[in-house]
């Protein structure tokens, strides 16, 4: 049996955070871009999110992060939005469908890390059992680590591209065997991939808004949101999709 995970060090025990190369994001934005956007009106997307121990030291910048997510399309409306998270001994949660960014704000500031394995298949198949019942715009995952059989995983996403489903695969860190993982699950969905540290937070926190935002409304919604809030990542993915 593997060892449970434990909380991966921090930059200032010597670890060094990098930025996500400009090629990440460029290519991130470009998955986004050949796309079909979702219609304009009320969309449906599936947040999920590893809270097992190795993210307890960032946690509350990831936290911060994901609120802004959906801080970002308060305005826009039309996002239906269900909270799903894995942790401790097979402790999978999916929370109902919340229609209010700030309750789901709230929501995800009363999860706690615990020790304890990925369960990433378990998402899928949760995101498949949900839009095979009503259509699940996207799937946003945000996780460190995989644990799993990656063929298994591989046939989750699958299921997943049969229905629709893209899922965005944000990484946390730099973990080799997750990266081969999350990219393919992006692969396989028609989705996107791209990491996340704490040194290029505040531009992946664009992107994760920017997303949010061109999910829920399309093109429209996303050059109102770039014009309001200056956000270089919606300008950015406005001038992809011209």
């Amino acid at each position: 049996m593997a060892e449970p995970k434990t909380p991966a060090e921090s930059p200032a025990k010597g670890i060094v955070a990098r930025q996500s190369s400009s090629a990440e994001v460029n290519a991130f934005i470009e998955k986004v871009r050949a796309m079909t956007p979702a219609a304009s009106g009320r969309g449906r997307l599936i947040f999920a999110m590893d809270a097992t121990m190795s993210r307890q030291p960032t946690w509350d910048l990831a936290l911060k992060l994901q609120g802004d997510m959906f801080q970002a399309v308060k305005d826009v409306g039309g996002l239906d939005v269900q909270l799903v998270y894995f942790r401790g001994f097979n402790e999978t949660k999916a929370s109902k469908w919340i229609g209010d960014p700030d309750a789901v704000a709230r929501l995800m500031s009363r999860v706690a890390c615990e020790g304890g394995y990925t369960q990433i298949q378990k998402v899928l198949s949760h995101a498949r059992g949900e839009s095979a019942a009503t259509r699940v715009n996207a799937l946003v995952y945000v996780g460190d680590a995989m644990e799993e059989n990656i063929d298994e995983l591989a046939q989750r996403a699958g299921d997943l591209r049969l229905l629709g489903v893209p899922c965005f695969m944000f990484q946390e860190g730099y973990d080799k065997k997750a990266e081969r993982a999350f990219k393919e699950i992006a692969k396989l969905t028609r989705g996107a991939y791209c990491r996340f540290d704490s040194g290029s937070a505040s531009q992946l926190g664009d992107l994760l808004k920017a997303v949010a935002v061109y999910a829920t409304g399309g093109r429209k919604a996303l050059k109102d949101f770039s014009q309001a809030t200056r956000s270089s990542a919606g300008s950015l993915l406005l001038e992809q999709l011209s």
